[in-house]
């Protein structure tokens, strides 16, 4: 499930006032089954609180009106927590005077709990025979709860078992009050015994794997951090250790000797093929490319007004060297033929939520097919093995294109006249007009993002710096990069807030080295490092820095984040502000 936290808060704490309203016998049996008819209409004129998304994952399940593209049952799981929230706040005004009259006790307050083991709470695990669950070394009995929840069917999952893997999922769940209403359902204590076989395998993040300590999170579960920015353009090529980490779900863990990646909608059928299938019977292609996550420079748009995701730096960004089989190779050997009715290819990952939704997304077949297009299917990452926080054993690097279309821990590929149905091409990665909010967006009016716009920021120095007038010059550095293959030609950089330019040297691969010669046209997939050594002004005691990138079609940056902004905070690539002080010894 992909539940707004604050819906999520909301119907549950609604469902709680319900709970204590039956008994005070302010709602009646009946009126029980009038309230799930109600929340059907409600999630209608609920209107922004229909937009679906994860605090751990940023993911949106909206579409206009509230509508969601996903499986019908999800379709019914946003409407029913949006009216939840509605039917909340009129319940809340018209019974809090019941409510402190007629205070709802907890079972563990009125009586002394048994003790249950995993194998009697395994024997609840329908609404026939009782839905318990265990939670923290406690036994809950929620059939009651299961039957008011709006998502009571996808609660039904944890039936019998442990609930930790599906809360672990959504951050939400560790509010108090979040735990305060699970409590009110607790019937017993979970023997010492099965407690700590739970501790071991309910954690869907227990598995991840380690990550270097200096890197910025952005959240813990789903991984998602950024190197810092200071140090991301010292290298050419960005070490995979600092390579920012963007996970939607729990890593996978596989076997590279078992590894199969099954091709469908081919004309003679399903082909599977083997980590050595692709490693043997295809040649090994280098390609060095950029990603870009979507949400770069969120943080600078969170200024403008508030947006949903992330908020991730200027780091969200970093070039590497990739290696693997041509994905055109691959598709040409088992049966994809040139001009053939397919429109889109399809990526499926690995990776799955606790309903065994995979992350999927899809790009163009004439991206895919395309001879200068260099998209991989990738197994290595700067001469080693893929990491598996970036894809291990194989990935699709699509150069030139956002990075939600890179998918990790590749499983599927599917040739198809339709993209991707998957919510991250339909409901997300759209870019909007800033007055487009919540209640008015329409995500089948955008087209799903692929090429990224041309943009640069500035690593050193950092916001803030102080420098001292003494050392006579100062040092600027950063990056430059534009999607679709179109090269960074020229950086031009002010240090009194844009009344002023200077263009900056395009750097090579090595420090102190001017950039290679260019790339064939439209296959500059690689960023651009670049640096300008000034002058301090004498006056000066504090200076703007901002930079600006200019591209191979004269696409240029725009100065400010405002007539940009869109709720999902994607597509950041204003001029690049960064304001210091000059101390005067």
């Amino acid at each position: 499930m992909h539940i707004d936290p604050l819906q999520h808060i909301a119907s549950m704490l609604f469902l709680r006032h319900c709970h204590g309203l039956t008994r005070v016998g302010l709602f009646k049996t009946n009126r029980l089954q009038s309230l799930q008819d109600l929340a059907s209409p409600l999630s209608v004129c609920a209107g922004g609180l229909c937009a679906q998304w994860s605090s751990n994952g940023g993911r949106y399940h909206s579409g206009p009106h509230g509508h969601i593209h996903t499986p019908r049952w999800k379709h019914l799981l946003a409407g029913l927590l949006a009216g939840s929230g509605a039917v909340l706040s009129y319940g809340l005004y018209h019974n809090q005077a019941e409510q402190a009259a007629t205070p709802v006790k907890s079972k563990e307050e009125t009586s002394v709990l048994p003790i249950y083991t995993q194998e009697e709470v395994a024997k609840h695990c329908s609404p026939a025979k009782g839905v318990w669950v265990t939670y923290k070394g406690g036994v809950y009995d929620i059939t009651d709860f299961v039957a008011l929840h709006p998502g009571g069917d996808k609660i039904l999952l944890a039936a019998g078992g442990p609930l930790e893997p599906f809360w672990a999922l959504y951050a939400v769940h560790n509010q108090e009050h979040v735990q305060e209403i699970l409590s009110e359902y607790k019937v017993g204590e979970l023997s010492p015994e099965d407690c700590k076989q739970v501790v071991s395998t309910t954690d869907p993040y227990a598995d991840d794997p380690p990550r270097h300590p200096a890197l910025k999170v952005n959240s813990q579960k789903p991984f998602n951090a950024e190197p810092p920015s200071q140090i991301l353009a010292e290298n050419y090529i960005t070490p995979s250790a600092f390579f920012f980490k963007r996970n939607h779900l729990p890593v996978p863990k596989v076997d590279p000797s078992t590894y199969q990646l099954e091709i469908h909608g081919l004309p003679k059928g399903p082909v599977s093929l083997s980590l050595m299938d692709l490693k043997s019977r295809f040649p090994k292609h280098t390609v060095t490319a950029t990603l870009q996550c979507a949400g770069n420079r969120r943080m600078e748009m969170n200024q403008v007004k508030q947006v949903k995701g992330l908020s991730w730096g200027i780091a969200a960004i970093g070039n590497a060297t990739w290696a693997g089989a041509r994905l055109r190779d691959v598709l040409l050997e088992v049966g994809c033929k040139p001009g053939s009715n397919f429109q889109h290819v399809v990526f499926e990952g690995l990776d799955r939520d606790v309903t065994g939704t995979a992350y999927e997304a899809s790009i163009p077949i004439s991206k895919a097919m395309s001879e200068e297009g260099d998209v991989l299917l990738a197994y290595e990452m700067n001469g080693e093995e893929l990491p598996r926080d970036h894809g291990f054993p194989v990935r699709v690097v699509v150069p030139g294109i956002v990075g939600a279309r890179n998918v990790k821990w590749l499983a599927k590929i599917v040739l198809s006249e339709e993209e991707s149905s998957s919510h991250w091409q339909q409901n997300d990665y759209k870019g909007f007009s800033p007055g487009t909010d919540w209640d008015t967006v329409d995500y089948k009016s955008a087209p799903a993002i692929q090429e990224l716009p041309v943009q640069s920021a500035i690593t050193q120095p950092a916001e803030g710096s102080v420098v001292d007038l003494s050392q006579g010059v100062l040092t600027v550095k950063g990056y430059a990069w534009s999607g679709g293959g179109r090269e960074v030609i020229r950086v031009d950089v002010s240090l009194d807030g844009g009344k002023t330019w200077q263009v900056a040297t395009l750097r090579g691969e090595e420090e102190g080295q001017e950039a290679a010669p260019s790339p064939p046209l439209g296959r500059a997939w690689a960023w651009k490092l670049w640096e300008l050594t000034v002058a301090l002004p004498a006056e000066a005691q504090e200076l703007e820095i901002i930079c600006k990138a200019v591209d191979s079609s004269y696409n240029v940056q725009p100065d400010t984040m405002g007539p940009i902004w869109n709720l999902r905070g994607i597509l950041g690539n204003a001029w690049h502000r960064v304001k210091i002080t000059v101390r005067k010894d």
